[in-house]
């Protein structure tokens, strides 16, 4: 396939029914489902797609994106509107913008910012299951906050990654790391209270905002201290953490390509 044209297209889905972003054989994913409906749109035209995060199963998303190489030039207010006609209805396409070749999605610097919604106490209407993950054990709100805040800056999150590949990178900078009342999505089946997690990087590993979202759970119900999220994070054990948060909270909330 010659590549000649290159498009950035901005979309937002809810993950509960997928497996994921990334086309797997068996499951249903995100790209899967995008691929499909790109190949009805698009006919003979050859193209092919990039996607800029890999969300896990049942992992949503208000902003991300990918970008689309095709070998011939697109009609862009027609093909967007075609692409959300048929699209199912849990994926929206946001914005298209035509780039060039010396844009690249994966490499191009970026923040992500991601969620963790969740709720503790009683037990909310199972109806805001697909983003608000609930927690029977009471939670100690005001220490979680003290807790988010070791993670703000540089650290060494080799216990925040599942099975890293050779020569992964374990030095990260965070950006944002807070606990805030959830004010970012409502309905009226959420819990009456519900909280986000608020993190923001240049980039991710593998289960990472689950893993520190695990954390501060445990911390929030008092099977740790302080002291030992900082200690996680000097990079003398090397031992993976095991309790990770379920994955229907978490949301990547938006992408910004610099």
């Amino acid at each position: 396939m010659k590549i000649k044209y290159y498009y950035l297209i901005q979309i937002q889905y809810l993950g509960f029914r997928y497996h994921g972003w990334l086309k797997q054989a068996g499951f249903k994913t995100v790209e899967s489902m995008v691929d499909k409906t790109l190949g009805f749109i698009l006919g003979p035209v050859e193209y092919k797609i990039l996607g800029t995060s890999r969300t896990d199963s049942k992992v949503s998303a208000n902003q991300s994106a990918f970008e689309l190489f095709t070998n011939a030039s697109l009609d862009t207010d027609p093909f967007f509107r075609q692409l959300n006609l048929n699209l199912p209805n849990d994926i929206r396409a946001l914005k298209i913008t035509e780039v060039d070749k010396t844009f690249n999605i994966i490499n191009t610097p970026r923040t992500k910012e991601y969620l963790y919604l969740f709720s503790f106490g009683e037990k909310p209407h199972p109806f805001s299951a697909p983003l608000v993950s609930f927690f029977q054990d009471h939670l100690d709100i005001e220490l979680m906050k003290q807790g988010a805040k070791i993670f703000l800056g540089p650290h060494d999150f080799r216990r925040y990654c599942t099975k890293p590949k050779s020569g992964t990178q374990f030095q990260r900078d965070i950006l944002v790391s807070q606990i805030e009342e959830n004010r970012a999505f409502s309905a009226s089946f959420f819990p009456e209270q519900s909280y986000a997690y608020r993190i923001e990087s240049r980039g991710f590993m593998r289960n990472q905002v689950r893993l520190i979202m695990g954390q501060l759970l445990s911390l929030g119900r008092g099977d740790i201290c302080l002291e030992d999220i900082e200690e996680s994070l000097t990079g003398k054990d090397s031992d993976p953490l095991r309790h990770i948060a379920p994955s229907s909270g978490l949301v990547l909330n938006k992408i910004e390509f610099d």
